[in-house]
């Protein structure tokens, strides 16, 4: 009897992914629980001299926090990510580039270089106000990139809503010569590892529901 109680407690928070990522909503789909999606509306203009560890992990309690607060208990996952160069005193930081000219001046300075990805995730607890949030960082090493191998990616992809306008599960792999980090699915732009450690502790375990 304890369990079945504590089963429907879980059951009654309702889930909400405050991003109208396609990406996002596909990877939080892995996890087999069923959610909501709301369009959060925040500003993403970093601070001045704003760290990309600071400034994602900001946005992403913002877009927790953004949304219209639903009646009953949520979990609201918020997620920002950025790409940066960090090889000088001032990270050179990459958003979503918007256009084909953005993009591509963007891929073309990251040619050769290694480019740190910081993801931010927040999980917001609507009902008692506790904020869970974290940065995960992925390293990226791309090749040394052409005018014309950049422009042909861009024309089939069209990375224009990505950080850096660069698209690591599609024809992106093209562009790169290795990479490093503790979770893959944090260069997609929503770390379900970490991500799984905080819904558990806010009680909405994906392998007990």
């Amino acid at each position: 009897m304890v369990t079945t109680s504590l089963m429907q407690v879980k059951i009654k928070k309702t889930l909400i992914l405050a991003s109208t990522s396609p990406i996002r909503k596909a990877l939080l789909a892995r996890y087999q629980l069923p959610f909501k999606i709301i369009a959060p509306k925040v500003d993403e203009t970093p601070a001045a001299e704003e760290h990309p560890k600071t400034l994602v992990k900001r946005l992403a309690i913002e877009k927790a926090r953004s949304g219209e607060l639903p009646s009953k208990e949520a979990l609201i996952i918020g997620c920002d990510q950025v790409a940066a160069l960090l090889d000088s005193s001032s990270p050179l930081i990459f958003g979503k580039p918007g256009n084909f000219q953005r993009a591509r001046q963007y891929l073309l300075r990251m040619s050769g270089k290694k480019v740190t990805f910081f993801t931010g995730l927040c999980v917001y607890n609507s009902l008692s106000g506790r904020i869970r949030a974290c940065v995960e960082t992925h390293h990226v090493w791309f090749r040394v990139l052409s005018d014309r191998m950049v422009c042909e990616y861009l024309k089939k992809e069209h990375p224009y809503s990505i950080a850096g306008g660069f698209k690591s599960e599609g024809l992106g792999i093209a562009l790169v010569k290795k990479f490093s980090g503790n979770d893959p699915s944090s260069l997609l732009g929503l770390p379900l590892i970490r991500l799984c450690r905080f819904l558990e502790q806010e009680g909405m375990d994906p392998l007990s529901l």
